[in-house]
């Protein structure tokens, strides 16, 4: 469960391009945990169609890409079911510019309100701590990608990435199941 990020993204930028699907390792990310913190139920993978209809117009994957996924989902709910699994956004290193981090928080921002409204039609009745995140993540969203490379713009990436995470965190603890259930989806059948 340690796989550091800049693996996961590069493998993942890998099999999008071999799957000739244009999003970005953050865009998928973001829309499968907004699924995930919707409450999309997690037994016997019903959260791939959703997934599928976002970043492939409803086609299915090819088996690499969707193994990859659905080991990304499994470690996703383990990480937002388990605090001190350490769930966040899976965006770029540090060491890649600033602007290139920005925009993919945005695009993860953004996947993720999508990913969320999708299967929670009750959100505008969520708790007003949940709405309040729910606009400020959608201020986030429209973020400018040309940022200075200085430590206050550093600082307020961070402030807006750990933003992004707690309110990740904040949406499963509202939505998200009593008890999550993985184990259906052990059986990894592609269709």
């Amino acid at each position: 469960m340690a796989t550091p990020p800049s693996l996961r993204i590069e493998k993942l930028t890998l099999e999008l391009k071999a799957a000739e699907i244009g999003q970005h390792p953050a865009e998928v990310h973001g829309a499968l945990v907004g699924l995930i913190c919707g409450g999309v139920d997690q037994r016997k993978q019903a959260w791939v169609k959703p997934l599928l209809e976002l970043m492939n117009d409803g086609q299915p994957l090819p088996m690499s890409l969707h193994q990859l996924v659905v080991e990304l989902f499994q470690d996703t709910v383990a990480r937002l079911a388990e605090f001190e699994f350490g769930f966040s956004p899976l965006l770029p290193e540090e060491e890649e510019p600033l602007s290139t981090r920005v925009e993919a928080l945005s695009l993860w921002v953004q996947s993720f309100l999508t990913g969320i409204a999708i299967v929670q039609p009750k959100l505008n009745r969520a708790s007003a701590d949940v709405r309040e995140v729910i606009k400020d993540l959608a201020e986030i969203a429209q973020v400018e990608f040309d940022v200075s490379d200085d430590e206050e713009s550093e600082a307020a990436y961070m402030e807006l990435t750990e933003f992004a995470r707690m309110s990740a965190i904040l949406c499963y603890s509202e939505f998200g199941p009593e008890e999550p259930s993985l184990e259906d989806d052990a059986d990894t059948t592609v269709h």
